[in-house]
């Protein structure tokens, strides 16, 4: 099989495989809801209204049909790409809140896995350039506080020092109530600002995005600093790493220019699915720094059982993961032919 065959049989096979995750994902999110305490109807009433306006309400919904009819008309709504209305804001498709929400948690993505880069692959480099020192020893604890600090405790303790205590950085909103917003071109502050020529608004949004960025980042940096370090300390004691220094090529060219490139082939891998994840897992950061994002609604309807939203953002999160999980299985195939054989 040639090279270019391999590689599209390859990718063939991950995006039938795509389609199936999809489905179980979204049937176990319809289940879980269902199987969770509490009534959406109740939640939209209250528990002193009327059994005739509950019983109305119910109807209405679809929620007085049996589980099976429920789920086949998710699955036909689904099949349709339409992920429904709200139940708490009514007359509001599950589209709108994505459209109105997402921009903000791509955005604290975006900037998150920006410090996350910077600071766990600058740490790996370090470390791993000076095994068996202090340094290196202080590069394994970075990885493991980084990996076990919870991040809601994190970022309230960021807060109270950096907000609360010295009033360095805002709290609990994407941009202030008392200067217009950014011109709607791609719902990205920083991007509309930068698009309409106004630098103000872009380094207010900058601002504002800093401390639940550097949150986020920071403790997403030690999987970087990990792997730069682990595979970096592997690739310095490599056959052509020795050749190298035995021709007298000095040691930071060395590190840069030979052994750097084949020690972050691994980080393409954690790259997309680290981004992916941001994206649907941000839901601790956005709730702690009231941070107007998809997770943030994705939190309160689940708080509020609207089971369409809730249903709707989940799918769609898992949509992003299966494309980014695709993407990078066939880039890392036509980098290293061994994955796709």
């Amino acid at each position: 099989m040639s090279r270019s065959s391999s590689l599209r049989y390859y990718g063939a096979t991950r995006l039938l495989l795509a389609p199936l995750m999809l489905w179980l994902i979204s049937t176990l999110v319809f289940l879980l809801l269902r199987a969770t305490p509490g009534d959406p109807v109740d939640a939209l009433l209250g528990p002193r209204a009327p059994q005739a306006a509950k019983d109305a309400l119910r109807s209405q919904l679809g929620l007085d049909k049996s589980l099976f009819w429920q789920y086949l008309d998710y699955l036909g709504s689904l099949l349709r790409f339409d992920l429904g209305t709200s139940l708490i804001s009514k007359e509001t498709s599950v589209w709108e809140i994505i459209q109105k929400f997402f921009p903000a948690t791509v955005e604290l993505a975006v900037y998150s896995m920006a410090i996350a880069l910077l600071v766990g692959i600058t740490i790996g480099i370090l470390t791993a350039s000076r095994p068996n020192t202090p340094l290196d020893a202080s590069g394994r604890l970075f990885g493991i506080l980084t990996y076990s600090v919870p991040m809601f405790w994190f970022g309230m303790l960021l807060q109270l020092v950096f907000s609360v205590q010295l009033g360095w950085f805002p709290l609990g909103t994407r941009f202030p109530i008392t200067v217009p917003v950014p011109v709607e071109v791609t719902g990205l502050y920083t991007v509309d600002s930068l698009l309409s020529g106004n630098l103000a608004q872009f380094f207010t949004a900058l601002y504002y995005l800093a401390l639940p960025c550097l949150t986020l980042g920071v403790l997403i940096s030690g999987i970087f600093e990990r792997i730069v370090r682990v595979n970096l300390k592997q690739t310095l004691k490599a056959d052509y790493v020795e050749a190298a220094r035995a021709r007298g090529i000095p040691e930071s060219r060395i590190l840069i220019s030979h052994a750097l490139k084949n020690a972050l082939i691994p980080v393409v891998t954690i790259l997309g699915l680290t981004f992916a994840a941001l994206l649907g897992g941000a839901i601790l950061t956005e709730v702690t720094f009231s941070w107007p994002g998809l997770a943030n609604r994705l939190y309160r309807a689940i708080a509020q059982r609207d089971y369409p939203t809730v249903q709707g953002v989940v799918v769609f999160f898992a949509g992003i993961v299966a494309i980014a999980s695709i993407l990078i299985d066939i880039l890392n195939a036509y980098i290293d032919p061994r994955i796709r054989y």
